[in-house]
């Protein structure tokens, strides 16, 4: 059975996905049709206009529930963890995260990172939707005061003159004592259940594989990363990919819960 499957071209998502897109491992006789998007093309993927989307996707569980009709969550695949949060970052050191004034970019409305922003900063409202890899040079040449950074760029912003103002998933983790949700993959509610369970079950398991053989998946996961330095990308992965992307688990799943308000029964595909 051949599925459609957008992804997006992080390390994170690649290393995930290597081994079951690449002929590594036993895919259960499912095939894919792979698409590359930002995260915030993939968040629209999923709120568009029914049999329009994928049928698997990657998202930001941010907008999960405005796709959860159609869409709900595989409990493998998660970018969820501590110490991996969003940074709001800044050219200037003098500015400060109070200050309502400050122009934001911030990459997508849909994001987990733009989710965040809402319930931490309310008042910091003038924001501007970006490609999330453009946002330190934004900042950086003062086309906006701030910035929202995920994947490399929370990585790399020092090269950019930038300096912190205030990690977003460490003030998560103070407030709520919980790992922070960050990507999901997301089902087409309308496949079979047993095509969805298999989905779940191979891409599991080819998580299990990348960590077991890290060296066979740098070739893909290079090709597509924004930010080349072999050192990024080691801690890219290191840092979004982990024993929840495995399997979320309770702990996981309350951190979900918690962060969208909804129950887990509402969102998850068991």
């Amino acid at each position: 059975m051949r599925l459609s499957l957008a992804i997006s071209p992080c390390p994170n998502d690649t290393f995930m996905f290597d081994a079951m897109l690449n002929g590594r491992i036993d895919t259960e006789g499912l095939e894919f049709d792979v698409v590359f998007k930002d995260i915030e093309e993939l968040n629209a993927g999923l709120c568009a206009a029914e049999g329009a989307g994928p049928q698997i996707s990657k998202a930001s569980y941010a907008v999960l529930p405005q796709a959860a009709g159609r869409y709900g969550a595989l409990r493998s695949g998660s970018a969820l963890g501590r110490g991996n949060g969003p940074l709001l970052v800044a050219r200037d050191a003098a500015a400060a995260s109070d200050d309502a004034s400050l122009r934001v970019a911030v990459p997508g409305m849909h994001t987990t990172a733009n989710l965040l922003m809402e319930r931490l900063f309310p008042h910091l409202s003038r924001k501007r939707a970006c490609l999330f890899s453009d946002i330190p040079g934004i900042v950086g040449r003062g086309e906006c005061d701030a910035g929202v950074l995920i994947h490399e760029g929370r990585f790399v912003y020092r090269r950019y003159g930038l300096v912190l103002l205030a990690d977003l998933g460490a003030e998560w983790e103070r407030v709520t004592g919980l790992p922070l949700p960050l990507g999901v993959i997301a089902a087409d509610r309308s496949l079979p259940s047993a095509v969805i369970r298999t989905v779940d079950r191979v891409l599991r398991r080819s998580i299990a594989y990348a960590f077991a053989h890290p060296a066979e998946s740098l070739p893909f996961v290079r090709e597509h990363a924004q930010e080349m330095d072999e050192r990024v990308i080691r801690d890219h992965i290191g840092l979004f990919v982990n024993d929840y992307s495995l399997d979320i688990g309770r702990v996981g799943t309350e951190a979900v819960e918690r962060l969208l308000g909804m129950p887990g029964s509402a969102l998850f595909l068991d």
